[in-house]
């Protein structure tokens, strides 16, 4: 595994923990395949009641990292922006494993979760998030959208009017907004997210496994993840393609001002 993801067990939680703070924990694809070979390892321990997903250094993690798009050719082949669908089902895949899980999964967000660094908070079953926290969706500043299930579980979070007031915009919220809008769970100060977290998994603790993982699965399957996802993917296959996708990472990595062409 990765030392850019590392694993620990705490009695009967497993951490995650993104551990590229010198690079605000921006995420890669080898970085995603070490997050979930750490689930795997998770699920297949016994009595591990619950995973955690934390980020080291200032923050969660700010997102992609852009120079990583010069890499997407290495994996997914030369012509990766015009067979988007299959990139995005394999981002989707390893994401949405956080959902998926029969172990509820929790996010400890401080700092700032940004881009696909909320969307992984997104996939988690709970969002305990520290005073002052930033959260943001900001990929239509690139010329996408948000592709990684952001879309879709934003909506359900939160509402589709509100979702539009984030995507849209690519505005940033405070942790305190978002939690008056059910984007996170709970704020309390950075000092007190790891026991508001431990607190947390002592509750489920006392509740039986299976009744967790069912509970889970009932609850997950009222909404229709899958078709969200699906459209998700067919709107950034288009949208990779854009001149003003090009323009928008140009302008994201020379912090300048794109000039978008709407085409």
């Amino acid at each position: 595994m990765s030392d850019l993801i590392t694993t620990q067990s705490i009695g009967a939680v497993v951490e995650i923990v993104l551990n590229r703070p010198d690079k605000r924990n921006a995420l890669t694809w080898p970085m995603l395949l070490a997050l979930e070979a750490g689930l795997d390892s998770a699920e297949k321990t016994p009595g591990v009641r619950a995973v955690v997903v934390r980020g080291e250094g200032r923050g969660f993690s700010a997102g992609i990292d852009l120079q990583a798009f010069a890499n997407l050719a290495d994996i997914f082949g030369e012509n990766w922006r015009g067979n988007m669908l299959s990139v995005t089902g394999a981002f989707q895949r390893i994401v949405t494993r956080l959902e998926r899980s029969p172990l509820p999964t929790i996010a400890l967000v401080h700092g700032y979760a940004l881009g696909l660094g909320l969307e992984l908070a997104l996939a988690c079953d709970f969002r305990l998030a520290a005073a002052g926290a930033r959260l943001s969706l900001p990929e239509a500043r690139l010329g996408l959208i948000p592709d990684v299930g952001g879309t879709t579980r934003l909506t359900r979070l939160v509402g589709p009017a509100r979702a539009k007031e984030m995507i849209l915009t690519g505005k940033m919220i405070e942790a305190e907004q978002a939690a008056q809008w059910g984007l996170v769970n709970v704020v309390v100060p950075m000092d007190e997210l790891r026991a508001k977290g431990e607190a947390l998994i002592a509750d489920l603790i006392q509740c039986a496994p299976l009744a967790v993982t069912f509970g889970k699965r009932v609850i997950d399957g009222l909404a229709d993840i899958d078709s969200g996802l699906q459209l998700e993917a067919w709107a950034q296959s288009q949208l990779i393609q854009t001149e003003d996708f090009t323009t928008g990472v140009q302008a994201a990595m020379m912090k300048t001002t794109p000039e978008w062409k709407g085409k």
